[in-house]
């Protein structure tokens, strides 16, 4: 159960958790274990999908694919009105 195979499954298995601790009908030791495993998975998404970000990559003038800037992320939040 602590191995994470990929952000799928880890959405997957995210997804279910969330669906048996909605129920209400587990021991509270159970609901506490299935809680911390959510986290588990909640903090591995988070760090997939941060990595994805510093992955994405854009077309310049020219149509030719390069890196996002690091300046991306703080251009966003310094205009937060501001479309990508």
């Amino acid at each position: 159960m602590d191995h994470i195979k990929d952000f799928e499954a880890a959405i997957a298995e995210l997804e279910t958790i969330v669906k048996k601790l909605e129920e209400g009908d587990l021991p509270l030791e159970t609901s506490l274990q299935l809680y911390e495993r959510g986290v588990q998975l909640s903090r591995f998404c988070h760090a997939r999908l941060e990595e994805a970000e510093h992955r994405i990559e854009v077309l310049n003038e020219r149509g030719e694919l390069k890196p996002a800037p690091p300046s991306l992320d703080r251009d966003a939040e310094e205009t937060p009105g501001k479309n990508r």
